[in-house]
């Protein structure tokens, strides 16, 4: 099988395509056939072991500390169940299913147990499509629903709203009931909007610290562009600010009171079985929708993620596997 391997960490010229044995799924375990898979903010940091903040020796010790642990990158796929291990119940050969795991998913193939962060795929999504959900889905459900649990009616600010996470987390916001404010670009205001925000402001042209006299229940920073010192200016009593870059100041800030109630609350998002088919309702019942902002060929992965790694996105970057696109456009 194609697959693209990491002996070392570095700039994208790192990682090169290489044929290796197709996986056998052991007990357990099953085989996927992969047919598109993303490269998000998750992967080009461990690609070059640019781990945030109190992450840097943690990260290091997780994942390898001289070079990369797992020789194949790629975090977030979609597919089709290819063969199954003894005692596999979940899914059947042919099934197509999406999801996220620690790596692999840069391949032809990839094997993963059954019970890992896998779901049927929602009838009309492509793998294309299905791929360039899981990442920002599993942090913007984690976020906003667990750490900031949002509530109907409350007023939230997404910063970085177009981007891989904050073009999901604008959705999920406001299939919640919330009222969103999108911070981006200028050229992806009218995105933010169509995405359900009742407000999207140019980031460039707009402090949205300095307008004190608008107040949010919940800031979900996607970007690391808020400091909890500006956040807590434009926080209603009792708001909550919740970014996704955190280092040791903020671990500590977070456990001080603040008058009015205002908090800062950190955490950590990981894909699990059950989220996975919370994502697969949410997508199925059009809460959310994909949002693809370039697609590449498996051979063009140094190419993806210089354009990740350059953080100038609208939704996902998606790596066509199968080469299902490049097949369409010949035919």
């Amino acid at each position: 099988m194609k697959a693209i391997v990491q002996d070392r960490y570095g700039a994208p010229e790192v990682l090169r395509m290489v044929e290796l044995p197709v996986p056998a799924p052991g007990p357990g375990e099953v085989l996927v056939r992969v047919g598109a898979s993303a490269v998000g903010t998750g992967d080009w940091r461990l690609r070059a072991a640019a781990f945030p903040g109190i992450m840097a020796v943690p990260g290091r010790l997780m994942f390898g500390i001289l070079g990369p642990r797992a020789r194949v990158p790629g975090q977030d796929f979609a597919g089709t169940i290819a063969a199954v291990g003894a005692g596999v119940t979940r899914f059947r050969p042919g099934d197509r299913v999406f999801g996220t795991g620690m790596s692999g998913a840069h391949a032809e193939y990839l094997a993963m147990p059954e019970d890992a962060a896998i779901a049927a795929t929602p009838e009309g999504l492509s793998d294309l499509e299905a791929a360039a959900l899981p990442f920002g889905a599993v942090t913007a459900v984690t976020f906003l629903r667990d750490v900031a649990k949002v509530r109907t009616g409350d007023r939230v600010l997404i910063v970085g709203a177009s981007g891989g996470v904050g073009s999901i987390a604008v959705q999920v916001a406001a299939s919640m009931g919330a009222q969103v404010t999108g911070l981006a670009s200028g050229g992806n205001l009218d995105l933010v909007r169509g995405l359900g925000a009742e407000e999207a402001l140019d980031y460039r042209r707009v402090d949205v610290t300095a307008r004190q006299a608008q107040r949010f229940d919940v800031i979900l920073d996607t970007v690391g562009a808020l400091s909890w010192r500006k956040a807590r200016r434009i926080l209603s009593p009792g708001g909550r600010f919740v970014p996704l870059n955190f280092g040791v100041g903020d671990m500590l800030a977070a456990l001080l009171p603040v008058r009015g109630g205002r908090r800062m609350r950190l955490a950590i998002s990981q894909g699990s079985a059950p989220l996975m088919a919370e994502i697969a309702r949410m997508a199925a019942t059009g809460a959310i929708r994909p949002v693809i902002d370039r697609v590449y060929g498996l051979r063009e992965i140094r190419a993806a993620h210089a354009h990740v790694e350059a953080r100038h996105r609208a939704g996902a970057v998606v790596i066509d596997v199968a080469g299902a696109e490049a097949l369409a456009r010949a035919a």
